[in-house]
This record gives structure tokens, C-alpha cells and sequence, in this order.
């Protein structure tokens, strides 16, 4: 921001140093020029005025179209560019009707077309002030050499667009009119922008000195090399320059401004004070130079004193609305997003829609999602408080007959859920705005592709995941379909529940990314989401086809493989095809002899295979060895006890650490695949479909952990009872 700012400066003092046109008295003009120098802005269009009605003319409205560009430019954070630029062409437009031979006016008209980035417009403008500066053979034959060069070194300046230049054009043209005028400084000030802009610091430099050596009581040189040094980090090289100019001038505000600034970026306050102080006092305390100290406190980074000057400034001035937004940038950047939201809305409320800026609408979607930024903490309180409600009711529900008193009122807890779920409306309604904002920044001009992944990224952090897949899905139009946005959209239309656009996304990223076992893995688990129940048959042939992709480099997609093969063998076990089952939990046993955490889950699944079907002696084997693995492992060790039981019992009983139950999501959805694990044993099992479990847990278990892929986990305390039910938040 403050290297933008100084460039805008840079802007300003050519401007400022311009202002000596031709045809004017030379007491006046110069009493003009000194106001502008000073930052009297107010003063010298007085003194513009009365020139104006006296005697109008060409060169006079051109000064007064550049008057507008140098207001601008002093403050960009107040103005608007369009405003400004339509009162710039307006002046330019009185010069032209006044004297249509004048090239001067042309040149404003290409600078103002170049700003709004209308290139042809400016290019044609260039051409036609060319038009009227005739051919010459030799300087001496050129009338008016001074305004000839003049007017030459304003078009080179003309091709200045804001931190660009385009040297090709401008470089001839500025070294033409040094040639026809050698002693105009501000040809060299021009010069030295130039190479300023295309980071040639030694020749900038040469040719402000020149400029220094043509007007010796000129500061704009020392000031201009200061900045240099300030742009090369190096402050202290910097700050004698600066003082260098305040010597040669005692009254040039600027100076004072520009020592200020950088007294406080170095640490001196007291300094910085001091400096701000004196120029403040050669404005008079006037309104406009206040508020050029407020624009150089926020890019000084002082934002509590940037608003408090803004609100010193409204205590006798209402009509500036348009500080609201120095003083609502500043609140964000201070962590004040309520009050920096009250500055925003009074910015939108009462400054006229075309003085709106893109970057307001930036920052105000940027305040008010920090505003909320506690909204997904909030909404999985409420969707906790909703699965605590839910359980409640369930749990009084089966207290029937005499055990009806046993129940517990669900009123304290329905209040409480009723609370967060108004406090997390109200959240979502503002967040929308922010969103809109957003958008309204997006569409300014082109779309903006930067705003528009901060808007998904925004939207996704704020579980506002089917808009955020939506908002991502635009890069793609834009030619932004790398496999890492591809990735972003399908996961976010996936988290969103939106299954079917999800599963378009995948598609494209396969087709795309064919070597991507990542989107071969998040396809098959969308298409696992898609068909719960495994009625379709979606998800069997996306892990068959992920595990024939990442079979390539088993080693490396060790793990996607081992997962495709669990979800296959559970499919195949809910489905009663028991030897498949075998054959894929026997795959996932062979998948890495040497990862003792796949032998043992493997191990478990063949042990619960071999149960569920009576088949207790491969059970007994499989548990064997498992404990073969880990010596202590609870789950072998409980399996083991239950086999057991069972054998030695003429009617099985149920064994009493079995225990089941219905995993959802936080909107009553089941969750398929989800596992439930017993904590620091190796018993686990997954989720059918239906979002149902059950199996045997080791004795003297503790804690159950539930988790599923894009859910947050939880852990569970093991009571007396064997059902648990549980839900999980995104």
C-alpha cells in the first residue's frame, strides 16, 4: 500500500511542478503553483477562477483539468477515479472549444482515456496534439521552442499510467524535448519518472539533479531522490533529502508531510509528530490538508489516529462523507468490524452510487465476514445442542410405564437450541451481504479472478460449501481448471450434499488428471455418498477402478488401496457373498505384509467375517494371530472370549459387550463408511449404508471414536449401555 501511495506521489509533484504553463502572469500563475505546492488546493482554485473569468483560455482550463488529476492523486482513497476523471475532461473539453490548435488539452484528454484504461481513445488524442506541432528541421526554426518541448514531454508523460509506462513511446519523445529544451526542469522531472517506474534508480536520480541544476529553489527534485532512497528500504538515506527540500523552500507542506510519514514508519513518533504539526500549520488547518494527513496516517499504518482525525474532521464538516471509508478500512485493519461496519454503511448510505469504489465493497465483505467469524463455531454448537435434543427425546421416549417419571424436560434444552438457531439466522443473513459485496467487487469491471477464489475460499470456510463449489466452478471459464480447483469444486459440491454436480466434477478431473488417484479416490467415496444403501451399485466399480489406478505404484497408494478393498469387503458382507468378502479382506492382509496396523485391521474384518458365519475355528486363527502381532490387543483378546462363550453354550447368548447403533449427520442423514473404533485397540468397524453398526468390543473399553470423511470426530464414552447412537457435524 505505501510503495502505491509514494508512487502516486511521484504523480503529484510532476504534476505540481507543471503547473508554470505559458500565457499567464507570471505573479499570479506563481502564486497558484505555490498553493498547489503547499496542498492549497482550495486557494489556488480561487486564484484559477478569477484567471478563468478575467481572461479564459486554453492554457488556463488545461491547468484546471490537471488540478483535478493532481486531487486525485493526492487522495485516491476519497476520490473516484471516475468522478474525477469526468471533471478533468470537462475542463480539457472548455480549453479545446477556447483554442482547438491547442495541443495541450488533447494530451489532457489522452491522459484522462488512459486512466479509465480506454487505450484507442488515448491514442487517438496523442495523435491529433501531434497533429498541431509542426515538423522542423532545426531547433532554432521551431516557434516557441519552450512550449513545443513542453507540450512534448507531456505526451511522453501521457504514456504514465499510474505504476506503468510504456518507455518505447515516451523515452523519444522526453529525449526529443530535452534536445529543443535543455534548461526546462520539469522535462528532466518527467525524465527522471520514467526511469523511476522501470527501476533505473542511477539515471532517475541523474536527471532530477539536472532538474535541481535548472531550478535551484525547486524541492520537487530533492523529494522525488528521496523517494528512491525510501523505495530502496534505506530511511535514513532518504530523510536528508527531504530535509534538503524543506531547506530550499521553509513553507513546502509536503515536505513536512512526507518527513512525517517517514518518522513514524522509522519508529519516531515524536518526530513524526512534530513534522505533521508544522504542516498542518502552513495549511492553515484546512480541510483538504487534513485530510492528506488522514490518508498519510493510514498508510503510515496509524488507524487509531486515522480515526480519530476523521471524526474530529466530522465534528465541524458532515458534508465529507467520504471519509467514512478511510475510517472504515482503518476499523477492519484495527479488528473493530462493528464499528468499522458503521463507518461502511455510512459510506454506502449517503455517498452517491458512482463514488463507490471496488475496493469498498472489498472491504466491507471482508468486515462483515470477520464480523462473523465465529458463525461455523456457532453452527456446530447448534447442531451439538440439536444432537443433544434429539438423544434427549429418544432417550425419554423409550421411558414407558413406571419409568415415565425417569423423564427429563426437554424445555431448557428447546430454548436453547430455539437461541442459537436465531443467533445463527441473523449470522447467515449478514454473511449473505458479505457474499454480495463480494460479488459486486467481482463485477466492477472484468471479473476479477484473484476476488473470486477469495470469495469460494470465504464461502467454504463459512460451510457455505454448494456456493463456494459454484463461485470456484467460474474459474474454469477462465482456463483455472487445474486439479487442484477441480479438486476444490467437486469437494465442496460434495460437503454441499450435491452428489450429482459433484460427481461431474470428478469426472472432468479424471479426464483431465487420468493419473490423479485422488480424484479416482474422491469419486468413488461421492458415488458411496450417492447410493448409501448400495441399492445402485454406484460406489462397487469406482473403488474396483481406483484400486486397477493406484495399482500401479501399490506402494504408494498403499493406503487408497487398502480403503477401496475395506469398502469392498464390508459391501460384499452386507451383501451375503462371503467368500468375496474373504477375497478382499484376504487382498488387504496381502496388500503390505509388512504395515502391522493394515494385518491387524485385516485380521479384524476376516475374524468378524468368520463369526457372522459360524465359522469359529478360522475366527480363533485369525485373533491368534493378531495378537501375534500385538500381545495386548483387547479386541482379540474380547473376540476370542465370545468365541468361546459361544462354544461352549448350547443356546448362544448375546455377548454383553456387543454393542450398535445409527451414525447420522447433523440433518438426520445416515452416514455410510463411517467408523467405530474403540480407542488405543485395533476394534473397529464401518457403517452400512443405512449408517448401522455393530460388533464386540474388548472388555474394560473406555471411549468409542466416530469418524467419517468430511466430518469432524468424536469420542464417546462407553456407559452400560450397548446402543450408540451418534451424530456428526461437517
Amino acid at each position: 500500500m505505501i510503495n502505491c501511495f509514494y508512487k502516486k506521489i511521484s504523480l503529484i509533484l510532476v504534476l505540481l511542478f507543471a503547473c508554470g504553463v505559458f500565457g499567464l502572469k507570471a505573479q499570479t500563475l506563481d502564486d497558484a503553483v505555490r498553493a498547489m505546492n503547499n496542498e492549497r488546493y482550495d486557494r489556488a482554485d480561487s486564484i484559477l477562477q478569477i484567471l478563468e473569468k478575467k481572461s479564459p483560455s486554453s492554457k488556463i482550463y488545461f491547468k484546471l483539468g490537471e488540478s483535478a488529476l493532481l486531487n486525485y492523486f493526492a487522495d485516491t482513497i476519497s476520490n473516484s477515479l471516475k468522478v474525477v476523471a469526468a471533471e478533468a475532461k470537462q475542463q480539457f473539453d472548455k480549453g479545446i472549444a477556447i483554442n482547438a490548435s491547442d495541443p495541450l488539452n488533447y494530451v489532457g484528454l489522452a491522459r484522462v482515456a488512459a486512466y479509465l484504461g480506454d487505450n484507442q481513445t488515448a491514442a487517438d488524442m496523442r495523435q491529433k496534439a501531434k497533429s498541431f506541432l509542426l515538423p522542423y528541421k532545426k531547433v532554432t526554426k521551431i516557434p516557441n521552442p519552450q512550449e513545443y518541448a513542453f507540450t512534448l514531454a507531456k505526451l511522453a508523460e501521457s504514456y504514465i499510467v499510474f505504476d506503468k509506462v510504456d518507455t518505447t513511446a515516451a523515452l523519444p519523445l522526453v529525449r526529443e524535448a530535452i534536445t529543443i529544451d535543455p534548461k526546462n526542469s520539469t522535462i528532466y522531472i518527467i525524465a527522471g519518472d520514467i526511469y523511476l517506474l522501470v527501476n533505473d534508480g542511477s539515471k532517475a536520480i541523474r536527471n532530477y539533479g539536472y532538474a535541481q541544476d535548472q531550478d535551484l529553489k525547486s524541492p520537487i527534485a530533492n523529494m522525488k531522490i528521496g523517494y528512491i532512497y525510501y523505495k530502496g528500504r534505506n530511511l535514513m538515506a532518504a530523510i536528508p533529502y527531504y530535509e534538503q527540500a524543506i531547506a530550499l523552500d521553509k513553507n513546502y507542506a509536503p515536505g513536512y508531510r512526507e518527513l512525517g510519514q517517514l518518522y513514524s514508519l522509522a519508529g519516531r513518533f515524536a518526530d513524526s509528530k512534530k513534522y505533521f504539526e508544522t504542516y498542518l500549520q502552513l495549511t492553515n488547518q484546512n480541510i483538504p490538508a487534513k485530510i492528506r494527513y488522514v490518508n498519510a496516517l493510514f498508510y503510515s499504518k496509524n488507524y487509531a489516529d486515522v480515526i480519530k482525525n476523521v471524526e474530529d474532521i466530522f465534528a465541524v464538516d458532515q458534508s465529507r462523507t467520504y471519509l467514512n471509508r478511510v475510517a472504515g478500512y482503518s476499523s477492519y485493519e484495527q479488528g473493530e468490524y462493528a464499528n468499522a461496519l458503521k463507518f461502511m454503511n455510512e459510506l454506502f448510505e449517503k455517498l452517491p452510487a458512482d463514488r463507490i469504489l471496488k475496493k469498498d465493497y472489498i472491504y466491507l465483505a471482508r468486515i462483515i465476514l470477520k464480523k462473523n467469524q465465529n458463525y461455523p463455531k456457532a453452527l456446530a454448537e447448534l447442531e451439538k445442542a440439536n444432537a443433544e435434543l434429539t438423544k434427549l427425546k429418544e432417550k425419554n421416549e423409550a421411558l414407558k410405564g413406571p419409568k415415565e417419571k425417569e423423564r427429563v424436560s426437554e424445555e431448557p434444552l428447546t430454548a436453547k437450541v430455539a437461541e442459537l438457531q436465531a443467533a445463527v439466522d441473523a449470522q447467515a443473513k449478514e454473511i449473505v451481504k458479505g457474499f454480495d459485496a463480494y460479488e459486486k467487487a467481482i463485477t466492477f469491471a472484468d471479473e476479477d479472478a484473484n476476488l473470486i477464489q477469495e470469495k469460494a475460499n470465504m464461502q467454504n470456510a463459512y460451510k457455505f460449501y454448494t456456493e463456494a463449489a459454484d463461485t470456484w466452478s467460474r474459474l474454469i471459464a477462465k482456463g483455472k481448471d487445474s486439479e487442484d480447483n477441480l479438486l476444490k469444486i467437486g469437494r465442496a459440491y460434495y460437503q454441499g450434499k450435491n452428489y450429482d454436480k459433484a460427481e461431474t466434477l470428478f469426472d472432468q478431473m479424471i479426464a483431465k488428471y487420468p493419473n490423479s488417484i485422488t480424484a479416482y479416490s474422491w469419486a468413488a467415496n461421492n458415488a458411496a455418498a450417492k447410493d448409501p444403501d448400495s441399492k445402485l451399485g454406484l460406489a462397487k466399480d469406482r473403488f474396483v477402478a481406483l484400486i486397477g489406478k493406484a495399482a500401479t505404484d501399490s506402494v504408494k497408494y498403499a493406503n487408497e488401496i487398502f480403503d477401496a478393498l475395506r469398502f469392498l469387503g464390508y459391501n460384499a458382507l452386507q451383501a451375503d457373498k462371503n467368500d468375496l468378502a474373504k477375497a478382499y479382506y484376504n487382498r488387504m492382509l496381502n496388500l503390505a505384509p509388512d504395515n502391522k496396523d493394515f494385518q491387524i485391521k485385516a485380521l479384524n474384518s476376516l475374524s468378524t467375517m468368520y463369526i457372522s458365519v459360524g465359522n469359529y475355528a478360522n475366527a480363533v486363527e485369525a485373533n491368534n494371530k493378531i495378537l501375534a502381532l500385538d500381545a495386548n490387543n483387547a479386541s482379540a483378546k474380547s473376540n476370542l472370549q465370545y468365541i468361546q462363550a459361544l462354544q461352549t453354550s448350547a443356546k448362544p447368548k448375546a455377548n454383553p459387550n456387543e454393542i450398535s447403533g445409527v451414525i447420522k449427520d447433523s440433518a438426520g442423514n445416515p452416514i455410510a463408511g463411517a467408523s467405530v473404533r474403540v480407542k488405543d485397540t485395533a476394534a473397529e468397524m464401518w457403517t452400512n449404508g443405512k449408517g448401522e453398526y455393530k460388533f464386540t468390543m474388548p472388555e474394560a473399553s473406555t471411549t468409542l471414536v466416530i469418524s467419517a470423511k468430511g466430518y469432524s470426530t468424536k469420542e464417546i464414552p462407553v456407559t452400560k449401555s450397548r446402543v450408540y447412537n451418534v451424530t456428526l457435524s461437517k
